[in-house]
């Protein structure tokens, strides 16, 4: 007969909850789920060890005294109403982690490459003016003037920016799920993105579950944090002014960035002629519509009356659309942005220089064996 394992109920209801999964949910998977939670039973070892994959929980946590408190290894800017989110959750946790790794691995390399310092990462401060440093952004990346209305799609216009800001020396990652698994999809309400700043290897993590349009603001909030050299975990609850002085000021910078002041006051009478005013700004300066009504609010084009009553209609159409979003995409293409071209790039020439163990890129890149063999020549190196 196998032996039980006593534990305290609240650490599996603990378990159960930071996993954000409902006790009807694991009773699914373990009938007799809700008696361990309450006290009347016990799992055996194998359950437990099954459990703690399903709610992705490290088992040593289960025999704890008391539950631990998850906290992020980098400052959290993430916000609902202006009151902090507290927990994380597993699928943040570890991609902050794991890009993380990537990030110490990347700075060694470099530096053991030759590299020099990027002399902008940390190169402002919070009292510049972000139109300003927003200029300084766009000479850095070499980004014309006008470049996002030359675009034919966000996507285009996306995968643009991200080839400038990689070009510039910052690592990007655009990814929706934890890793590689499609059933770990990470949840843009929990989070937009993030930066790790750092002389050698700064980088952006873009939460790919995001609409394109909404990305593109996310990626350029992050490189303003690079610019700060602030790390950060930041979310956007209708791009209200928050009360964190580095919050908003990456938020203006980016807005200044993808939307300018004086563009955006030479466009509007065209807009105000269109059915849709916003839609119009936003296929023009290739960002999402609530970017570019929040923008007109700010510069005082219109009325928090007409930004909120847009801002409602927006989230209801933008939650409809994204429950017909279907997945999928090309495999390899979607690798080129969950392992970041840049990164993905160095870690096959070290592997390839003999610089890096075959078993060391893998657990870099979470591509094994022929997987990365194929990744590898489609960056145009044949190993």
């Amino acid at each position: 007969m196998a032996n039980h394992v006593q534990l305290k109920p609240e650490l599996v209801r603990w378990a159960r909850e930071r996993a954000g999964l409902s006790v009807a949910a694991l009773e699914a998977k373990f009938p007799t789920y809700s008696d361990w939670e309450n006290g009347r039973k016990f799992p055996t070892l194998k359950q437990l060890e099954s459990l703690a994959r399903k709610t992705r929980t490290p088992l040593g946590y289960f025999f704890l005294n008391e539950p631990p408190e998850d906290k992020l290894p980098i400052p959290d800017f993430r916000t609902v109403a202006d009151a902090q989110i507290r927990r994380p959750s597993p699928d943040l946790l570890e991609t902050v982690e794991t890009m993380q790794r990537r990030q110490d691995w990347l700075r060694e390399f470099l530096v053991e490459e030759g590299a020099e310092p990027l002399s902008f990462v940390g190169a402002t401060h919070l009292a510049e003016d972000p139109a300003h440093i927003a200029q300084l952004i766009r000479s850095a990346l070499e980004v014309p003037e006008g470049w996002a209305n030359e675009e034919t799609s966000w996507t285009i216009a996306l995968q643009y920016l991200r080839e400038r800001i990689d070009a510039a020396g910052v690592f990007v990652v655009i990814n929706g799920v934890a890793g590689n698994s499609t059933q770990r999809k990470l949840k843009e309400h929990e989070f937009r993105g993030f930066a790790l700043a750092d002389d050698y290897a700064p980088l952006i993590f873009i939460n790919g579950t995001d609409a394109k349009a909404a990305q593109m603001f996310t990626l350029i909030h992050e490189l303003a944090h690079i610019w700060l050299g602030v790390d950060g975990v930041s979310n956007f609850e209708a791009l209200h002014p928050t009360a964190n002085a580095t919050e908003e000021f990456c938020n203006q910078v980016a807005a200044e960035f993808l939307v300018p002041s004086d563009k955006l006051r030479a466009t509007w009478p065209s807009a105000q002629s269109q059915e849709e005013p916003f839609q119009y700004l936003a296929r023009r300066f290739k960002v999402s519509p609530l970017v570019t009504a929040r923008r007109t609010l700010d510069l005082g084009m219109i009325s928090k009356v007409e930004f909120f009553s847009f801002w409602e209609n927006y989230e209801q159409d933008d939650r409809r659309q994204r429950a017909n979003r279907s997945g999928g995409g090309n495999f390899w293409n979607t690798q080129n942005t969950r392992v970041g071209l840049r990164f993905g790039t160095t870690v096959v020439r070290a592997a390839k220089e003999g610089k890096l163990l075959y078993r060391d890129a893998y657990k870099l890149t979470g591509l094994h064996g022929q997987t990365f063999d194929r990744f590898a020549e489609r960056l145009g190196y044949h190993v």
